[in-house]
């Protein structure tokens, strides 16, 4: 006897978990059925776990038998075809990441605009408010008016040229009176 090389162990072992993993999987969909069907059988439940320590065990090799016997020369067989199938599937699936990709960065430029519009609205609108509140509290000669509401008839000409009714220093001590 020869000893195997670690690699070739590592190799075996993979392979022969991937014909399990291939039985196992066919096994539970075959099992999705014939559980409808067969769940009256005495014994059933405890022939599938029969059945599936039968596939795993070293022993029986039962994995190894069913591939070899049924699924590898199927899909030898039918290689060809599924190697069709898999390039169709890959341009198909490309073309859908393209296509869900250009509608996604649609999706998200939109909102990013209608967020942008919103937010200017409220940006503008913000910075209205601050400047017209700078505007009513600011004076061209750098007085602050009164914190209150204007008192009624200030602004309103009257007279002949158009001055104020109140003169400067009663505007003045209006100002300081009307604050806290």
């Amino acid at each position: 006897h020869s000893i195997p090389e670690p690699g070739l162990v590592k190799l075996h072992s993979r392979v022969k978990w991937m014909m399990y993993w291939i039985i196992f999987a066919l096994f539970t969909t075959a099992e999705t059925f014939t559980d409808i069907f067969l769940c009256w059988f005495p014994f059933y439940y405890e022939l599938k776990i029969a059945f599936v320590a039968w596939l795993l065990s070293p022993y029986t090799k039962g994995s190894s038998l069913l591939y070899r016997k049924f699924v590898h020369p199927t899909l030898s067989s039918k290689e060809k075809e599924i190697d069709d199938c898999l390039v169709q599937a890959k341009d198909r699936s490309y073309d859908a990441l393209v296509h869900f990709g250009k509608r996604g960065l649609n999706v998200a430029a939109t909102a990013a605009v209608m967020a942008a519009s919103k937010g200017q609205g409220a940006l503008s609108e913000r910075l209205r408010s601050f400047s017209m509140q700078d505007l009513t509290t600011i004076r061209g000669d750098g007085t602050p008016a009164p914190s209150g509401p204007p008192p009624p008839g200030a602004g309103r000409a009257s007279g002949k040229h158009g001055q104020p009714k109140m003169s400067r220093s009663a505007s003045e001590s209006a100002g300081s009176s009307g604050r806290c």
